[in-house]
């Protein structure tokens, strides 16, 4: 049986406080070589995974804004994704999530009653203090699709928000740093589980599926793979699952990943 692999990125395969992957590096090197593929499944945008992927000089599929779109190159090993949309001359994609301008128009709309601070609102220099991200990055960071992250001031009116964004449509989740506006019908656990069936379908065989994450954002996806892997988040604790085969690392950040990876192949 062939094995897929999904990640969160911040907290995960990147660490949370200098969002370094240099004790990643090895397991996904392992990963490619073993002919695994290793999605990115990730708040981030299309721009910070492909600035990503260049820097790491890879080339696989991956997932952004919460499972608001599954991405995957043209040609990845020599299938034919063609029955996916056409996004651009370099991928197929596959949207869950609904339009940035729909996201812009609730987050505009109760922005004020509800004090929320976007990142639509915020200045690129706001976003790098934030996120401690260097300008470049924070720049893509802003470079939104599908989602907003925001800061709620009064973490007691997140319930009445959600009830709000319901009606659009829309939903909130939460990362290791900011709330995120996204679409309903839209998480993690459904862009993963819409992987698993194109691949699938595609290779004709059964692929055993892992994920790693370190996030209330990430329970989705842990809880539809054969193996949910709970990386200890920068606070030093673990999200719970319903799943039953849940591993948990003893490391943060990307030595857990490297952990955990290297548990996965020399077990499963």
């Amino acid at each position: 049986m062939k094995k897929i692999v999904f990640t969160d990125l911040d907290g995960t395969f990147l660490n949370h406080h200098d969002y370094s992957c240099k004790e990643s590096l090895g397991s996904l090197n392992r990963l490619i070589k073993s002919d695994i593929p290793i999605i990115f499944t990730t708040s981030k945008t299309r721009s910070e995974v492909e600035e990503l992927h260049k820097q790491l000089e890879i080339n696989e599929p991956f997932i952004v804004e919460n499972g608001a779109s599954i991405f995957i190159p043209k040609g990845y090993k020599n299938k034919d994704f063609s029955f996916l949309e056409s996004f651009n001359e370099k991928y197929y994609h596959c949207k869950i999530g609904e339009d940035y301008t729909l996201v812009l128009e609730f987050y505009n709309k109760y922005k004020d009653e509800f004090s929320l601070t976007g990142f639509s609102s915020m200045s690129t220099e706001q976003i790098q203090e934030l996120t401690s991200l260097s300008y470049e990055k924070a720049k893509l960071a802003s470079k939104r699709d599908f989602t907003e992250p925001f800061i709620l001031k009064d973490e007691r009116k997140v319930e009445s928000l959600k009830q709000e964004a319901l009606a659009y449509g829309l939903t909130l989740t939460k990362g290791g740093r900011f709330y995120h506006i996204i679409g309903a019908k839209q998480d993690k656990g459904k862009a993963v589980k819409k992987t698993i069936e194109i691949f699938e379908k595609l290779f004709n065989e059964k692929f055993f599926s892992i994920a790693l994450g370190d996030g209330e954002n990430d329970l989705p996806m842990l809880e539809v793979v054969d193996l949910p892997i709970a990386i200890k988040n920068h606070k030093g604790l673990f999200v719970e699952t319903k799943n039953k085969n849940l591993l948990k690392s003893t490391y943060q950040g990307a030595k857990g990943f490297k952990e955990m990876i290297t548990k996965c192949l020399e077990n499963y």
